[in-house]
């Protein structure tokens, strides 16, 4: 296998786009990308997303997009894993660029999530969930995170003002973030007053939905000249059951652990190792998940980690420093995306004000579902 490298990346502001349509903001992330890239054309096009059939009424994606930023006759498909999609359109991506199959591939995240009503939306986004088992009973996302929450907060004796530094640090790193969608500080008093959408989960814990496309062009690192140079050290993902019921430990995201694992092992690095980590903080209790999985606390432990001031831009793992899914939006299809972008920001040192001094070694990890798909990439600056 080859490796692999990002020559470009691109991003639309996470907004309300009434003006514009999925093959407008999807088009602009991608000619920003190969822009960045300085190359008009690339081998190949794998296009992130969940909801456009449900949404906008269009799938074939591959081919949508191809068409509109004229890629004609190359490979373009669309890759769904929920709310993990822009991770896996990146992944799939960068292993035809690794496999020797492709020269240079192209991967977008593209999502429309406001050209319908907000129950419509809801509907859309708890196909993600087990339609059998956990829709059928009337249980809708948040409903099911709000579940596990509780659960949390009673087999650990947390309570719900100790996962306000998660939305704090979100909203206060997104000021300086002109692509995120919500630039208002939080503090600990708004968040404890927000209002209630499924207890104990309020406003302020859960993410707001949105429009947005990100994009990164993907070639064998020997091909990049420009520095610093940032290459693909590692590539992993895994599964959990679909349905949180009906895993061994509700309370613990597996595919998450074994995802970072197989991750940590690849790029040979440990949790100590990494500059930064932007995680998919959808509710501010996967949060907390996310960073006991990926070896960064103890379970049940998580949410110390932000009372004790570690998840700031100088603090022991730097998380969200563009905004995460909290702030910067979560326009789902394309947040593995929005992420990867990110985090070659940060590598490349073009994050300002909340810029991790130093960094050399980033992680994004994407989810699908209540922790059902999960995938995980380490990104090295050389």
């Amino acid at each position: 296998m080859r490796k692999t490298a990002i020559l470009g990346i691109g991003q639309t502001k996470v907004d309300e786009h009434w003006d514009k349509s999925l093959r407008e903001i999807g088009g602009e992330a991608a000619f920003l990308a190969m822009q960045d890239a300085g190359v008009d054309r690339v081998d190949a096009l794998y296009v992130g997303n969940m909801l456009s059939s449900m949404v906008s009424g269009q799938n074939q994606l591959g081919a949508f997009f191809s068409d509109w930023i004229g890629l004609w006759q190359r490979e373009s498909v669309k890759i769904e894993a929920a709310c993990g999609s822009g991770a896996a359109a990146f992944r799939s991506a960068l292993m035809a660029v690794a496999a020797g199959d492709v020269e240079s591939a192209l991967a977008v995240g593209a999502e429309k999530m406001t050209d319908k009503a907000g129950r419509d939306v809801t509907a859309a986004l708890a196909t993600a969930a087990d339609a059998d088992y956990e829709v059928e009973q009337g249980v809708s996302f948040v409903g099911i995170n709000a579940l596990v929450m509780r659960r949390y907060m009673h087999e650990f004796g947390w309570k719900h003002e100790d996962f306000a530094p998660f939305s704090i640090n979100a909203h206060a790193n997104a000021m300086h973030n002109p692509f995120a969608r919500l630039h208002e500080k939080v503090s600990a008093e708004k968040f404890e007053k927000s209002s209630m959408i499924a207890t104990p989960i309020n406003l302020m814990d859960a993410s707001p939905v949105g429009d947005g496309a990100a994009a990164v062009v993907i070639v064998p690192a020997e091909k990049v000249l420009r520095q610093p140079k940032v290459v693909v050290a590692a590539s992993a993902a895994a599964t959990d059951t679909i349905a949180v019921h009906s895993r061994k430990n509700p309370l613990f995201l597996n595919a998450a652990y074994l995802s970072s694992k197989r991750a940590y092992t690849m790029a040979g690095v440990t949790p100590d190792d990494l500059d930064v980590f932007e995680l998919h903080d959808a509710f501010s209790i996967m949060a907390a998940l996310s960073l006991e999985a990926t070896g960064f606390a103890e379970r049940g432990g998580g949410v110390r980690l932000g009372l004790e001031n570690q998840i700031g831009v100088r603090g022991k793992i730097p998380i969200c420093t563009r905004g995460g899914l909290k702030a910067r939006g979560h326009p789902v299809g394309a947040t593995g995306v929005y992420q990867i972008v990110e985090v070659v920001q940060q590598l490349r040192g073009e994050c300002g004000a909340t810029q991790v001094e130093g960094a050399s070694v980033g992680m994004a990890q994407n989810i699908g579902g209540s922790g059902a798909t999960v995938l995980t990439h380490i990104l090295r600056r050389e």
